[in-house]
């Protein structure tokens, strides 16, 4: 791995109460074997398969859990990886990895669940966000070719005037600027149970133009940037498969059937 950016893989989850790692009697849903293999090595694999890739930081699993996978305690032992506990959210786990990595070096920030992550769309995400003269930028689908791919899949989407988007489990913070959305992250992850204060995080004319249907993605990255602080954009990627992460036991058999098939 010789690329510009430091990756960091979030890794922390519910641990065995969440019914993915039940099913697969595992002690957290990183760990869950898909067609034979961790999901988290299906990741770290990528990675170090990716030319934009200079290193590796895990967030998670927790210690305790570490030995349930002798390879990626291996791994960890050998230096090949950092790692770091998980914090009480995704967006605190994104903060600790990103104190700890130079400012100056741009960072790509996936998840362990992203089980069908590829190389070769690492390195496209990583050129597009290093092109796109961004301060950080997340990875999208657009929803109808994700939903024509898999109909029987429900996959969430942001829907603007202009077209629906699935989001990639893909972020890439570019600058140091780039790297205060996280704290913004956190910010609406405290908030998003009280309409009233969310709304004032996100601005009222924002969320009612998105609730209203009349936002763009481009004029909602606009309005989110100014309150981030920082020049937010997007990057699409043209395979569907990159919309699709393991949140369910529907979707480790989604997953399972894709990884069977390539095989």
């Amino acid at each position: 791995m010789s690329g510009p950016f430091q990756a960091v893989v979030l890794a922390g989850d519910r641990g065995p109460d969440d019914p993915v790692a039940r099913r697969a009697g595992v002690p957290c849903k990183a760990l869950v074997p898909m067609a034979g293999r961790p999901m988290l090595l299906r990741v770290l694999d990528a990675l170090a398969g990716s030319g934009a890739v200079a290193g590796v930081t895990l967030v998670g699993p927790r210690q305790a859990q570490l030995d349930a996978c002798p390879e990626l305690a291996q791994r960890i032992a050998a230096g090949e990886l950092a790692w770091l506990p998980p914090q009480a959210s995704p967006s605190l786990s994104a903060m600790a990895a990103l104190e700890r990595l130079p400012v100056e070096r741009p960072v790509l920030l996936t998840t362990a669940d992203h089980a069908l992550l590829q190389s070769a769309w690492v390195d496209a995400f990583c050129a597009a966000a290093l092109g796109s003269g961004k301060d950080a930028v997340v990875g999208l689908a657009a929803h109808a070719r994700v939903q024509a791919a898999f109909p029987q899949s429900r996959r969430t989407a942001l829907r603007f005037r202009d077209g629906a988007y699935c989001g990639c489990n893909l972020f890439a913070f570019l600058t140091p600027a780039g790297r205060r959305a996280p704290a913004f992250w956190r910010h609406i992850e405290q908030q998003r149970k009280k309409p009233h204060r969310l709304a004032a995080a996100l601005g009222m004319g924002t969320l009612l133009a998105y609730l209203g249907g009349w936002l763009t993605l481009e004029g909602g990255l606009e309005r989110l940037s100014r309150r981030v602080g920082a020049r937010l954009g997007a990057v699409l990627l043209d395979d569907p498969r990159a919309a699709v992460d393991v949140d369910s036991v529907a979707d480790c058999e989604l997953v399972e059937r894709l990884l069977a098939s390539d095989g």
